[in-house]
């Protein structure tokens, strides 16, 4: 989410012929969002490495598969129809994508990933009513569930389990 922000990642992302999600802010507004999706459907000339590893001028073309990603923010969700529904309306006024990715974790489970089946199951819900805008999700998923912190002796990981944000086991992902 903090990134999005960032205009280096901005010009990168304008040379990219694929899809890029942009996060809303981590207070849950959609502005950072849709300044990155305006800044990258625009062409961008910067300092870059060439494909012999030299520095040089990146002259890019745009990136029109830019879509916005919901996580939620300040602790509260935004993946319900309304939050959704005022996102379509937000990027409709931003003149950008109305695609929109929603993000299961995070704000948008309060940081519990064994929530996060609940939240795709709302989703789902509004795709099977209609929505267009909704083209993918995000989960938070790992072969065993929960977190850990790195241990001293790395001897002592988990194998299969996140050292960063707890996660989803892979038989609740299937």
């Amino acid at each position: 989410a903090r990134t999005t922000e960032s205009q280096t990642h901005r010009e990168m992302s304008s040379g990219l012929s694929s899809p890029v999600g942009f996060k809303n802010g981590t207070d849950g507004g959609l502005t950072v969002a849709t300044n990155a999706m305006q800044s990258v459907k625009h062409g961008h000339s910067f300092l870059g490495l060439n494909e012999n590893g030299q520095v040089a001028i990146i002259n890019t073309n745009g990136n029109p598969y830019a879509h916005v990603v919901l996580r939620g923010g300040n602790g509260k969700p935004n993946y319900d129809a309304s939050s959704v529904a005022d996102a379509e309306a937000a990027l409709a006024k931003a003149k950008v994508s109305n695609k929109i990715m929603i993000d299961t974790s995070h704000a948008n489970s309060n940081k519990d990933p064994y929530l996060q089946p609940l939240v795709l199951k709302n989703i789902t819900e509004q795709i099977l009513d209609g929505n267009k805008s909704i083209v993918g999700i995000m989960v938070e998923s790992h072969l065993k569930g929960g977190r850990q912190d790195i241990p001293e002796n790395l001897c002592d990981l988990v194998y299969g389990q996140s050292v960063t944000d707890g996660c989803i086991d892979w038989d609740t992902t299937e």
